[in-house]
């Protein structure tokens, strides 16, 4: 029963955020064509600095009740008033930062643009917390609705002022008033009069140090490499990395990580039952794979297309980038579900390892990948990293749920099998088309759906089957 509540709830954030994917597909080429890689560049500046700070001073409100037995009035108090301490403390850090991050970077329009953006990661901060009683439901409607809704009220508003000659301002009004329009969607939905109070202060303590470090830590791996890049080359060299990092990690953005916001909820419930959890961590990984895998590698193999579609011709040079990360963020969802049982289990601790390991790996690889290729290096030692960073991930998770590094590979051995077909499929298929030199659409549309339907014919040869039922859902092998 847990299982299927848990699935009911990832289809309806997986929902909600293919729906906002599907505002940005619309608005993406829109942007592309209007706007030029320096503009992108400026923007990913400033949100480098807004998101680390943002990420760094996150305040894991719902994630830290959701672990309780009982929450009252008190414990909906305490979240509200740190959300708000914590939404001073990021407008005072970013005010102290942000001019001399403009002459870092020998860019005054920064400060503005800055200034403009916190107002978003605010406003994120002050989201009604009585939307945790739908979360510990496994219920995610409302998510649905207060996401959907922020992001429709954003691309009108981007497309206004985009119409207007607004240029890089509109990438930044669509961030901060998609956060504005869920933030006033959430009083709505779960009303909730704000009162200030620290009076349940001790049963966020614990779980909001380890959160906190490991956020610091998370912050630092996300926007370290465009930080790089936008200290070491131009603004248009970093619009074109920025655009295409954000191409490829659109699977597990999209995907994944809100499935899993449903799955952690699920983990709480049987977090004291170490054999459920073991089982239920290797049917999440599992599935989490399954979709992510195939999505990776068909961007992977389709780079050249999917930006000559929605990027144009001003974009040709994203493509090898967009080709290699698309395969670098491959571990990440592996990794999401690792972390999703460390939260449940009120062990944060572990994820901080995971992270600084990360961290440490990033800084020495990425650096010397961008002295030795440039942008180019920056991709590659992403790639390097992904790699080895997957082989740590298999081996905390053994420690954490006791999953021996054989059982997990058995778990997700018939999924790489099944994309390794796919992409010899692909790509030979690809190489007959050369000859009759077909549009990009058109080539997109053959080479999808043959790629989609060899990669889930050979897991059904393999004997990867799907049952759902009133009271489970799971991936079982027939043999």
């Amino acid at each position: 029963m847990i299982a299927l509540k848990a699935l009911k709830g990832a289809s309806w954030l997986v929902f909600s955020r293919f729906m906002g994917r599907a505002i940005d597909f619309i608005m993406l080429p829109i942007l592309a064509r209007v706007l030029t890689p320096s503009d992108f560049g400026l923007a990913a500046l400033a949100m480098s600095l807004v998101l680390i700070i943002d990420t760094i001073l996150e305040v894991p409100i719902a994630q830290a009740l959701v672990r309780l037995e009982k929450i009252d009035r008190k414990h909906l108090d305490t979240g509200f008033t740190l959300g708000i301490i914590r939404s001073c403390i990021v407008s005072l850090v970013v005010l102290v930062l942000i001019w001399p991050f403009s002459l870092l970077n020998d860019e005054p329009r920064l400060v503005p643009l800055v200034l403009f953006i916190v107002l978003g990661s605010v406003a994120k901060g002050l989201v009604s917390p009585a939307m945790v009683h739908f979360m510990r439901q496994l219920g995610f409607v409302q998510t649905f609705i207060m996401e959907f809704g922020g992001k429709l009220c954003a691309f009108a508003a981007a497309m206004v002022l985009l119409y207007f000659g607004a240029t890089y301002w509109a990438i930044a009004a669509n961030y901060v008033l998609a956060a504005v329009a869920a933030l006033v969607i959430s009083y709505i939905l779960a009303p909730y009069r704000p009162r200030f109070s620290l009076a349940r202060l001790n049963d966020f303590a614990a779980f909001v140090g380890w959160y906190s470090a490991a956020q610091l830590v998370s912050a630092l791996n996300w926007q370290f490499d465009r930080l790089l890049v936008g200290i070491g080359s131009d603004k248009a060299s970093l619009g074109r990395y920025a655009m295409a990092s954000d191409m490829a990690t659109m699977p597990t953005q999209s995907l994944i990580g809100p499935a899993l916001q449903s799955v952690m909820a699920a983990f709480s419930l049987i977090g004291n039952d170490r054999e459920r959890l073991k089982h239920a961590f290797l049917k999440a990984a599992r599935f989490a794979m399954l979709i992510s895998v195939p999505a990776c590698v068909g961007i992977s193999l389709t780079s050249d297309l999917a930006t000559a579609l929605l990027l144009g011709p001003k974009w040709d040079d994203v493509a090898p980038y967009v080709s290699i990360l698309a395969l670098a963020v491959l571990p990440i969802p592996y990794f999401q579900t690792l972390y999703s049982v460390c939260l449940a289990t009120d062990r944060p601790f572990l994820a901080v390892k995971v992270n600084m390991i990360d961290l440490c790996l990033r800084l020495v690889l990425l650096t010397a990948g961008f002295f030795i290729f440039s942008v180019l290096g920056v991709t590659i030692a992403r790639l390097v990293l992904a790699i080895i960073m997957f082989g740590i991930y298999l081996h905390y998770a053994r420690w954490l749920v006791g999953v021996s590094i054989a059982q997990q590979t058995k778990n997700l051995w018939k999924i790489g099998v099944a994309a390794m077909m796919m992409a010899i499929c692909v790509e030979g298929l690809r190489m007959e088309l050369t000859t009759v030199n077909l549009p990009a659409l058109y080539e997109l549309a053959v080479v999808a759906p043959v790629g989609a339907f060899t990669y889930f014919l050979v897991l059904f040869a393999l004997g990867l089957r799907l049952t759902i039922g009133r009271s489970r859902m799971e991936l079982f092998d027939r043999y």
